[in-house]
């Protein structure tokens, strides 16, 4: 695994960061895309006595900026081996008749757009080289709907299609395709939805103990080191006080 090259998406916090940290341990060359330039800057500076690093600045529902960007990366990180679809996002938490459009759009805009511009721009690249290893980062929320989960849940159900379609289309190209769906994870992820309301958002996290970001990398590092002719196509993963999106044992 040495050496190869990994693009992942929203690496800036949360799961993608933990897998940055994770891949740059184990001597994989990163690709690291996000938002937030600041964030950028300073995750590279922590992991390039490590390994080769190149940050680029983008919102994955910017269509141009992904193309534009991806395509123009340097001959040293143009060879891409491994791409992480980890960018997502959930906002608000309301009944369908309650909704805000403009978080509907932010929500497949990010969800399901995003990661389907990406995927675009990488895997020709992963063709003509006839190898390469996809993980789309999916939820249980698109195993599972739950009340006020409408449209999030339905772009995570969309994610769960594009990655069983990936892997269809896909087969025979020497490129491995999997979905890692993790449930809930301690992140920045209810801070968004809620909209900076902390008090709501640390509230999902009270009374149990949730997964890490680290325990979903373990994981996506399980899946990109498996032998050659393995390949974890799908895989659901919960902390032990977690039955359902909605069952969660809280003492």
């Amino acid at each position: 695994m040495k050496n190869k090259t990994a693009l992942i998406t929203g690496a800036t916090s949360g799961i993608g960061l933990a897998t940055a940290r994770l891949f740059a341990e184990n001597g994989i060359h990163l690709i690291l895309c996000g938002r937030r330039q600041e964030r950028l800057d300073a995750l590279a500076s922590e992991l390039q006595n490590q390994t080769e690093v190149c940050t680029l600045h983008f919102d994955v529902r910017d269509k141009s900026a992904v193309f534009k960007q991806i395509e123009g990366l340097s001959e040293a990180f143009s060879d891409i081996d491994i791409l992480i679809n980890n960018a997502g996002n959930a906002h608000g938490m309301d009944t369908i008749q309650e909704g805000n459009i403009d978080d509907w759009d932010a929500m497949i805009d990010i969800n399901v757009k995003g990661l389907l511009y990406v995927s675009k721009a990488v895997i020709p690249k992963m063709i003509a080289k006839n190898s390469g290893h996809i993980i789309n980062i999916g939820s249980t929320a698109g195993k599972e709907v739950y009340p006020k989960g409408n449209v999030y849940c339905a772009s995570k159900f969309a994610v769960d299609a594009i990655n069983q379609g990936m892997r269809l289309d896909l087969n025979g190209k020497g490129i491995k395709v999997g979905a890692i769906n993790p449930g809930l994870v301690e992140t920045e992820f209810s801070e968004v939805r809620f909209k900076n309301d902390n008090e709501r958002a640390e509230k999902v996290y009270q009374g149990f103990t949730p997964l890490k970001p680290e325990d979903i990398a373990d994981v996506i590092w399980f899946a990109v080191t498996r032998p050659p002719h393995v390949n974890i196509a799908d895989l659901t993963v919960m902390c032990l006080d977690q039955a359902s999106s909605t069952i969660v044992n809280k003492t």
